[in-house]
């Protein structure tokens, strides 16, 4: 009986062994994600690769070159990882790193719609067409790199600014990530859905377009009508007035909102036109 009590709590020291360590690797990839360190981690991944497949077919030279670089990689990833290692021993100084700032991140999040909301009504009002898309969990990568990088915070100043007509970043789609602008002019695809309403133009397929390929909200702002749309996972919802575009944006991005007594969006009934 003894022996079984032992047994059981030895395998309850292994599953919590084994999920501290899980979560810590969690955390330090949220940490890094969205960094260059995450293009830094995919090259070890691959070093790691090769030292395997060299060793599995015993290619002496890869393989002793791998175990070098492996051998000095630990200096190495200190030096290139050093923003990130230094952020994390502050957050781990100051109690953040096991526990999310709830307070901070709904304020970043507010602060990032509202922004939105002002500068797409003042462009509505003055029929300044305008395309921005907000990353989520897929990664834009691909489309970022097909713009211009801005890399600024998000204000509404600043977005009305980049939609100007006639100015050099206005055709093509602002790329909003957190609450930083991380690119403007870029390319979308085009959706080549035969339901789209033929009075739409390239604007709104593309925002169709690229919530058919990730799961970004696209805001699109009509430069013939001023009229102010949106578009979630393949679907278009269409002349949205202020009230409705901050509940749909609240709705999505903001984890504090998503409540059970929320009232039906009254953006429901015109969908993909």
């Amino acid at each position: 009986m003894l022996d079984g009590g032992l047994d059981i709590v030895y395998f309850l020291r292994i599953i919590i062994d084994i999920a501290l360590v899980w979560f810590i690797l969690y955390k330090l990839i949220m940490l890094i994600r969205g960094t260059k360190a995450v293009q830094l981690l995919k090259g070890i991944f691959v070093v790691l690769a090769i030292w395997f497949l060299s060793s599995v077919f015993q290619l002496q030279t890869i393989k002793w070159l791998m175990e070098q670089a492996i051998t000095w990689g630990f200096l190495a990833v200190i030096i290139l990882f050093q923003p990130e290692l230094r952020r994390a021993l502050e957050q781990l100084g100051r109690g953040r790193f096991f526990a999310r700032n709830t307070y901070s991140e709904e304020q970043e999040v507010t602060g990032t719609i509202e922004g939105i909301i002002k500068a797409t009504t003042y462009m509505g009002k003055r029929r300044i067409g305008a395309l921005i898309t907000i990353e989520r969990d897929t990664g834009m990568g691909d489309y970022v790199e097909t713009g211009i990088p801005i890399g600024g915070r998000l204000t509404s100043e600043l977005l009305t600014n980049i939609f100007i007509p006639n100015t050099p970043l206005h055709d093509g789609a602002v790329i909003v990530k957190g609450n930083e602008i991380i690119a403007a002019a870029c390319y979308l695809p085009l959706s080549e859905s035969p339901f789209i309403s033929k009075e739409l133009g390239t604007r709104h397929r593309a925002a169709l377009g690229i919530s058919e390929v990730t799961d970004a909200l696209t805001i699109a702002v009509s430069e013939e009508t001023g009229s102010i749309s949106c578009t979630k996972n393949g679907e278009l919802y269409r002349e949205l007035n202020e009230e409705a575009l901050r509940e749909l944006l609240n709705s999505e991005m903001n984890p504090i909102s998503k409540t059970p007594t929320m009232k039906h969006w009254n953006w429901r009934g015109k969908k993909n036109g």
